[in-house]
């Protein structure tokens, strides 16, 4: 029996790469800089689980220093390397869809970082489609600072916040009860179909809960993303009998294409639960793809370095309830789709290589190299499932 996983740690890079100079990203290192500010404060990081697969040599491998606080120098017990982005850009849906054999060749439409962001001709036609009685934000933000912001002002008005970033996106935030869950997801619909022209890639309804200043998104989070542009290594195993089953927001970044199950969770560990639950039912031929997303946004995004380093050490825990349930023929990566260095200006991500960490019964330790595609990862997996190659990447195993 053959089985697949991929496990993303969203952001999670390991240095920059060598066209992040064309980003302002030239100097990042999401793992490399969160290990030097935990040994400067007399807390050096202990991962062990995921240095002894490889992770500090890979990052090795793609920066050329060993992230500080990690010592081991031999016995990896997975096939470690990193991979370079060969899509234009370095947001979510990019990196996703060249994971899983589709890089993005084109460039998307981005919002400008002025107050406003939006053009007036967008939020005039999304006035008129909802009713609302305007806007609130319409700039640049992090989601988190902004329902803090401006929240009571929204509850108090009935304006939803609007605000994007880096990414090709427009994200939507309103109050679940004062404004409506269901009413968002329409507004959203509508936007979905006003951006077309802008070759926006996603737009992002983000409910949130709470009251007077106090405010938390949920796991009520809806992407309405563009569909890849061609079939993806989730589409093959679909296609060819598999179940493909999503975790977290994978299926909202593939538009729901390939996707057999879609299993949420509010947080990382509320995933990793329900990871160790699909563990158990997932059969023959089947893709378990999960992300990671609060390593990005709870952290990567609001620049919390402590947070950030805290995640890692949860996940790094759990890793041996993951390795308990392994069985013959599985085999398991652990990735990530950008970077988000939080020790970085601003609140964006950053173009950073990505951990190619391969492991599982019959992966023997051994060093990868440097992958010129993201894609390497998904023409693996394909390869180990049997089913269809993709057209772009190449089998590292």
């Amino acid at each position: 029996m053959s089985r697949a996983f991929i496990l993303l740690l969203d952001s999670f890079g390991l240095g920059a790469t060598p066209d992040a100079d064309k980003y302002g990203d030239a100097a990042t290192n999401t793992f490399g800089h969160i290990a030097a500010w935990a040994a400067k404060e007399g807390k050096p990081m202990d991962l062990p689980n995921l240095e002894k697969l490889g992770l500090a040599a890979a990052a090795h491998t793609a920066c050329g220093e060993w992230a500080a606080g990690f010592s081991r120098r031999d016995g990896f017990t997975a096939a470690y390397g990193a991979a370079r982005e060969q899509s234009t850009g370095k947001d979510t849906q990019s990196g996703h869809w060249e994971i899983a054999g589709v890089p993005v060749l084109f460039d998307w439409g981005y919002f400008p970082k002025t107050v406003p962001s939006f053009p007036q001709e967008l939020t005039d036609k999304l006035q008129a489609l909802t009713g609302v009685p305007g806007f609130l934000g319409n700039c640049h933000a992090s989601g988190t600072t902004i329902i803090n912001e401006l929240g009571d002002e929204h509850v108090a008005t009935g304006k939803p916040i609007l605000y994007t970033s880096a990414d090709s996106v427009l994200q939507i935030a309103c109050h679940e009860q004062h404004f409506g869950l269901e009413r968002l997801y329409d507004m959203c619909e509508k936007a979905y179909e006003l951006v077309k022209p802008y070759n926006i890639g996603r737009i992002i309804a983000r409910p949130f809960v709470g009251e007077n200043g106090n405010y938390k998104r949920t796991s009520n989070r809806h992407d309405y993303a563009v569909p890849p542009h061609a079939p993806t290594l989730l589409d093959h195993v679909k296609n060819e009998g598999g179940e493909v089953i999503a975790l977290g927001k994978i299926s909202d970044i593939y538009a729901g294409q390939g996707v057999s199950r879609v299993v949420k969770g509010p947080d990382n560990m509320a995933l990793f639960d329900a990871l160790l639950k699909v563990q158990d039912e997932a059969g023959d031929k089947s893709l378990t793809f999960v992300n990671f997303v609060d390593f990005d946004q709870a952290f990567g995004h609001r620049r919390d370095v402590a947070g950030y380093s805290n995640a890692l050490h949860e996940m790094d825990a759990r890793l041996p309830e993951f390795f308990a349930k392994m069985k013959d023929g599985d085999l398991c990566v652990i990735t990530a789709d950008h970077g988000c260095d939080p020790t970085s200006p601003g609140s964006d991500h950053t173009r950073e290589h990505i951990p190619v960490i391969f492991f599982g019964p019959g992966v023997q330790g051994r060093a990868l190299g440097i992958s010129d595609t993201f894609s390497d990862i998904g023409q693996t997996i394909a390869h180990h499932l049997g089913v269809q190659p993709l057209s772009n990447g190449n089998n590292l195993l």
